[in-house]
């Protein structure tokens, strides 16, 4: 026996910072990854600019105006900090998953199209953990999508609205302080929120060699998803649906903190990531690589 054949083979490990690093890197760099972030902090730019003449006209008019919306968008004008969390609310339905959606439809069926991902396989990377680094990354994503537009917001209301203590919708005052740490604690939770959207945008995309066609399916089946959780007839169905309990993240806006819509938010989530990405797993690993 050779002294090579007598060395234990080495096994790769399911993680790497390194590859890891690299996707994160590349993902970011792409023009499209930069203008969906453009796209996201222009909305509570153009929210702000519109509460502001909409709160302008009303006064000259002689009206009370800010009714309608999310129920924290009235307190936009006396406190810049609640343009965050009406930006949040804006953006949640619709432009932050769809901008997930993006992302996580063209990480494995874009580099399928690209015929880069059976070089990824061959060296370094597995299937595991490529499918783990691309999820991963996709979660990046959804962390920085969400402070994009939250400072972005908050950047906006401190130009355009006073800053100081917050009126909680509980009624309740708090600190300035206090109210920038609940901010923070929503932009997490969703970033969170989102996390059920990654998943199955990564299942869809190991079902296609076609980038374009893996995001318009996930974009397409969240569009659907949010109308039948609109549909009253469906109620039954509605609580397993994952936009559900999306804007529960109102509930960190009151003393004390109602935490019954949350949980189950989060676990919702986890629920669909442990699916689909069980699914994109098993799909993946058992999937014929041509490209």
């Amino acid at each position: 026996m050779s002294q090579a054949e007598a060395l234990p083979r080495r096994t790769r490990p399911l993680w790497s910072l390194g590859l890891l690093r690299s996707e994160i890197t590349t993902t970011f760099r792409r023009w499209r990854t930069l203008a969906l972030l453009a796209v996201l902090a222009g909305v509570p730019i153009l929210v702000g600019i519109a509460v502001k003449i909409e709160t302008g006209s009303d006064r000259a008019a002689g009206h009370g105006g800010g009714e309608g919306g999310p129920a924290f968008i009235s307190q936009v004008t006396n406190n810049g900090l609640f343009l965050v969390f009406t930006s949040l609310a804006v953006t949640l339905p619709f432009f932050l998953p769809m901008a997930i959606g993006v992302i996580a439809g063209d990480s494995i069926a874009g580099e399928a199209h690209g015929g880069t991902l059976r070089y990824l396989l061959v060296a370094p990377a597995g299937r595991t953990r490529l499918l783990l680094v691309k999820y991963a990354t996709t979660l990046t994503f959804c962390l920085v999508a969400t402070l994009v537009v939250a400072l972005s917001a908050l950047a906006t209301g401190a130009l355009l609205f006073p800053l100081g203590e917050v009126t909680l919708l509980s009624g309740t005052s708090v600190s300035f302080g206090e109210g920038l740490l609940r901010a923070l604690a929503i932009a997490g939770v969703v970033a969170l929120s989102l996390t059920g959207v990654a998943a199955v945008g990564l299942f869809v995309s190991t079902l296609t060699t076609s980038g374009i066609a893996a995001m318009a399916t996930t974009v397409g089946l969240l569009i659907t998803v949010q109308i039948l959780d609109t549909i009253p007839q469906l109620e039954a169905l509605q609580p397993y649906l994952f936009p559900h309990y999306w804007l529960s993240f109102a509930d960190l806006l009151r003393d004390p903190v109602y935490w019954d819509q949350l949980q189950k938010n989060i676990g919702l989530q986890a629920l669909y990531a442990a699916v689909f990405g069980a699914a994109a797993w098993a799909r993946f690993t058992t999937r014929d690589i041509t490209a």
